[in-house]
């Protein structure tokens, strides 16, 4: 066998050392795959669309999102997480779905991320608390009280079992007292179309999917989740003011990409999603559906997915959430 040169050997080491960075500065050069785990139509979705068209034209290449819908987010994590990490395929995903739906799965040591590195927090999206106008209830605090008197009567419904609207009701169930009996859905709109039409009367929605039939007098808006009231139903209080100090719920949608993707493309990435999460158009429509442009640091997303953790955790150990 004819001997390798020992020179040959550290020019290809040092040709490979140059390729990740090079492929970075020449990053995107072909179309870039958005996995979007959750229902097309839905808020998350909605907002993460905005966002990504305006991607798409900074970088002048096709962005395209695709929806992976199922087990709470989690198909459309995994197949995330086996993509190639060389940028081409990045994910749009909610704080659910990086955090407390693994617990409540059972998903035992689960760490979004051991297999995702983290690119920035995307926006936060304002909830309400909505119910069917035939319930006789019109706040709060006459909510918990119907409830109380009619024990076991009362449903709510959700998006499914460990998802959001899940987990906040019981969180609100924790807080205000409320006997309330949970009706799990598959999605968010199929929960909503329920309420709206009297099946089920009531439940926690993101506001965008929501504020449509609350103008049009189809549901009752009892309060908002937020700190403060919002500019979008200014007249409905907050759910400190209607009793509940302290108690405040939004979710939020964070970009992660495949972990092992090359510093230098997630570097450039952040910066073009902050770009694009800048722009006036795209703050106005996303304001508009009750999201808040949240750019940041993939250390401020990595943190945000720690905290939220522990702080849902103690929802579902209390509530004893657990898969069906």
């Amino acid at each position: 066998m004819k001997p390798v040169s020992t020179g040959n050997v550290l020019l290809a080491i040092a040709v490979a050392s140059l390729a990740c960075p090079v492929a970075a500065q020449e990053w995107p050069t072909a179309p870039i795959t958005v996995i979007s785990p959750v229902q097309a139509g839905s808020a998350g979705d909605t907002s993460l669309r905005l966002v990504m068209a305006r991607l798409s034209e900074n970088l002048r290449q096709p962005v395209i999102v695709e929806n992976l819908p199922g087990a709470a987010g989690m198909i459309g994590y995994d197949r995330l997480a086996r993509a190639k990490p060389d940028g081409y395929t990045i994910g749009g995903i909610s704080d659910s779905t990086l955090t407390y739906v693994p617990l409540v799965q059972g998903r035992k040591g689960f760490n979004a991320l051991d297999a995702l590195d983290p690119v920035t927090l995307l926006s936060t999206s304002t909830w309400v608390l909505v119910s069917h106008p035939s319930l006789p209830v019109r706040t709060v605090k006459e909510l918990v009280a119907f409830s109380k008197a009619n024990p076991g009567r009362l449903d709510y419904a959700s998006a499914g079992i460990g998802g959001s609207h899940h987990v906040v009701m019981e969180a609100f169930k924790a807080a205000s007292g409320s006997n309330l009996v949970h009706v799990p859905y598959r999605g968010a709109a199929a929960a909503l179309a329920e309420v709206e039409a009297g099946q089920v009367p009531v439940m926690f929605s993101a506001l965008s999917v929501a504020l449509g039939r609350i103008q049009a007098k189809r549901l009752n808006a009892l309060a908002v989740a937020t700190p403060a009231r919002t500019p979008l139903l200014p007249e409905v209080p907050t759910l400190q003011e209607a009793g509940l100090p302290g108690f405040t719920f939004s979710t939020w949608t964070g970009v992660l990409v495949p972990k092992g993707t090359p510093p230098a493309i997630v570097e450039r990435l952040n910066a073009e999603l902050a770009r694009a999460l800048k722009d006036p158009g795209v703050a106005g429509k996303l304001a508009a559906l009750g999201a808040t442009p949240q750019p940041g640091t993939p250390k401020v997303l990595a943190e945000l997915i720690e905290s939220t953790t522990n702080r849902m955790r103690k929802v579902i150990v209390e509530a004893k959430i657990k898969a069906e």
